[in-house]
């Protein structure tokens, strides 16, 4: 079976890369993948978005086909090319204070002290998104291996509970 584009006909269906519901009539891309229960195939949907920073091969697939289909193409794509580009970066899942002292940070190694900022990561593995340890803000850059791409946009889509000013404080400390 292959990649599905459509709107969803009902508001049941859950983001797997947001975690949030896909409207009903809104599009959403699903990611065809060999079903773990039976067999077969299932679909995996996601908001173009979130497919576009979270799935980018598999976005890309789909737009090679579908791209009159899909709104703003052009900077999903952009969103996309960099996702491929730079392999780490699909694996940031939003920004969080830390809730203790015990984690380490995945590039520097060192503790991520309580209530400071930290990026949550996850990988992708056998269809399903697994925890995968955090980052200091200021390892970001580095860690990812991307200079130039601005990360806010992906860590305010995957952090809904991020209030105006929180997000200023995280760019602030990203930037720095």
């Amino acid at each position: 079976m292959p990649h599905a584009l459509e709107a969803a006909p009902t508001a049941r269906s859950k983001c797997r890369g947001c975690e949030q519901r896909i409207a009903a009539g809104a599009l959403r891309l699903g990611e065809s993948l060999p079903n773990p229960f039976a067999e077969g195939e299932t679909l995996h949907w996601f908001h173009p978005d979130c497919a576009a920073w979270k799935r980018p091969e598999v976005f890309l697939e789909v737009l090679a086909t579908r791209r009159a289909e899909i709104p703003e193409a052009d900077r999903l794509e952009a969103e996309a090319q960099q996702g491929v580009a730079h392999p780490r970066l699909p694996r940031a899942s939003g920004v969080e204070r830390a809730a203790s002292g015990r984690a380490a940070c995945r590039h520097c190694k060192s503790a991520i002290g309580k209530d400071a900022w930290r990026i949550a990561l996850v990988f992708h593995e056998e269809g399903r998104f697994s925890p995968a340890g955090y980052l200091h803000l200021a390892c970001a850059r580095a860690y990812f291996e991307a200079p130039g791409v601005d990360l806010m946009p992906r860590l305010r889509r995957f952090s809904a509970e991020l209030s105006d000013a929180d997000a200023e404080e995280v760019a602030a400390a990203l930037e720095a």
